[in-house]
């Protein structure tokens, strides 16, 4: 299959997965909390396709996109939100925690620049076992401003580190804008302070986002040293469902909205002849049949059981 076409699956997966999310937690059916990744696809169906199972991504709390794109179960995250113990973590993180080792997914982090530090530690084990492996993490323009960020970058460049950071900036720290909480131009500039190499792009054109940290992520197997991508975006959604949203002008949501990366990519493949709209509509079926099946997985699981409370909490004495 062609790049375009599995990239455009995995935008409609994400599209899909979210929105039956968004449907669920309004009907009362899911627990705590959800960010949702609805109108940042593009940057987590790019970056993530250029990647290998032993390769890493660390997430935030934003991150259903991120793990669909990495090959995460739908099932087990579906089951994970809902908080059954056949999820992820055994319904014992919720939306903002899922992990799946095995593929490469260090976890999602509901602390704003939490996952920084960790992917660097993990670029640093792949430096120190002289592999190829690259680790990548996903964070808000809003975690741009914590320590660990910084931290991170200063580490990573010391040690030339193996490791790509990708700024998904949809231009709210959740409700301050961009422009108020940094006073440059583009948040790819603090690359300079370190030393490091880094750039600005649109994060809603898949083909611009795979394209570049595909040459990013071949460099950075060869030792090339980290890299700061940041990749701008807009949230369709409020930071979080069920939030009044006063801080954003209605006709600015619908002005990104225009600007759907999925549809645009739907419109620029039907018109480059690389798939017929029956194609589009086939993803889509079989999308809404994947979705569909993981809402039934997670209906038909149960609850963790109240004496599995401590369970994965302590670890055994050495």
């Amino acid at each position: 299959m062609r790049v375009e076409l599995e990239l455009l699956e995995t935008m409609t997966r994400i599209r899909n997965f979210e929105n039956r999310v968004m449907e669920l937690f309004a009907d009362g059916k899911i627990p705590g909390f959800v960010h949702l990744y609805l109108g940042e696809e593009s940057v987590a169906a790019g970056v993530c396709k250029n990647l290998r199972d032993r390769d890493i991504i660390v997430s935030n709390h934003r991150g259903h996109g991120h793990c669909i794109a990495k090959g995460a179960s739908m099932k087990k995250m579906m089951a994970e939100i809902f908080g059954k113990s056949s999820g992820f973590c055994k319904g014992k993180g919720g939306s903002m925690h899922i992990a799946d080792v095995g593929i490469g997914i260090l976890g999602a982090n509901g602390i704003v620049g939490a996952g920084l530090p960790i992917a660097t530690g993990a670029a640093f084990s792949f430096l120190y076992h002289e592999t190829d492996q690259v680790a990548v993490c996903f964070f808000g323009d809003g975690a741009s401003d914590q320590g660990t960020f910084h931290e991170s970058l200063n580490f990573a460049s010391i040690w030339k580190l193996p490791v790509l950071y990708v700024c998904e900036n949809n231009f709210y720290a959740e409700s301050i804008p961009t422009k108020e909480h940094n006073n440059i131009a583009h948040i790819s500039d603090r690359r300079h302070g370190y030393g490091i190499k880094g750039m600005t792009i649109d994060g809603n054109d898949v083909m611009k986002v795979y394209e570049t940290s595909k040459e990013i992520i071949e460099e950075l197997r060869k030792g090339g040293g980290p890299f700061l991508l940041e990749c701008e975006t807009y949230r369709w959604r409020g930071h979080f469902e069920g939030e009044p949203q006063t801080y954003r002008p209605k006709e600015e949501v619908a002005s990104w909205k225009k600007r759907d990366p999925v549809k645009s990519f739907q419109e620029k493949l039907l018109s480059e002849n690389i798939v017929a709209q029956e194609g589009i509509q086939e993803i889509e079926k079989k999308a809404k049949e994947e979705v569909d099946a993981a809402v039934a997985f997670a209906e038909g699981s149960p609850f963790p059981e109240p004496e599995s409370a401590l369970a994965d909490v302590y670890s055994k004495s050495l």
